[in-house]
């Protein structure tokens, strides 16, 4: 999911840098104390987690956890991915400094989204509100990452094995883990420190 270096047209490039750095602005306003533990759990959490590559032929897909940090860390989330998504794209390649931005923007937005969703939504059990809001997140993800290319150049969705295509079905075994990780994880978190879901 992880956008490299080289993929993104110019134009595209500037118009989420300008965007993440918005993000980052909303984020870090009105910030706690109390805060900066939790972003820093997420950042790890999320730094870890999408470096394990699971393979799914043609290509591989990682987790994204939007669904999950989004639920705890709401409109904060940017502060979250975007050091995790820096590291990683100095320290292992994993992604790219030009596409920092786009990247944070199509983790942000699903993360963000799922943090409403998740407090609005009528459901009253956790595990499965949370599940649904977790795989809503992935496909609000690959949507973003479907513009994003689009915006770039039409050819990423032309044929039968296009960048698109391979992107919307490598995710589907995605779909499926995050939306139990989200249930089983926020059930938890609902159970044992309620607080760190506002």
């Amino acid at each position: 999911m992880h956008l490299a270096d080289g993929v993104l047209s110019t134009p595209v490039i500037i118009a989420t840098y300008g965007a993440s750095i918005g993000a980052l602005a909303i984020s870090a306003k009105g910030i706690e104390e109390e805060d900066i533990s939790k972003i820093s759990l997420m950042s790890a959490t999320f730094f870890a987690a999408s470096l394990i590559s699971i393979p799914v032929p043609p290509t591989s897909v990682h987790p994204l956890l939007c669904g999950l940090i989004g639920i705890i860390l709401g409109k904060r989330t940017a502060l979250a991915f975007f050091p995790a998504l820096l590291l990683q794209a100095l320290l292992f390649k994993h992604g790219g400094i030009t596409s920092l931005g786009a990247n944070t923007i199509m983790l942000f937005i699903p993360a963000y989204i799922s943090y409403l969703l998740y407090n609005k939504l009528p459901i009253k059990k956790p595990l499965i509100r949370a599940g649904l809001v977790g795989a809503v997140s992935v496909i609000m993800t690959v949507i973003i990452l479907i513009i994003l290319l689009a915006l770039t150049d039409q050819r990423f969705a032309q044929g039968d094995f296009s960048v698109v295509k391979i992107a919307i079905v490598g995710h589907l075994p995605i779909l499926i883990g995050e939306s139990i990780i989200t249930g089983f994880a926020v059930q938890f978190i609902e159970k044992n420190k309620p607080n760190w879901i506002k």
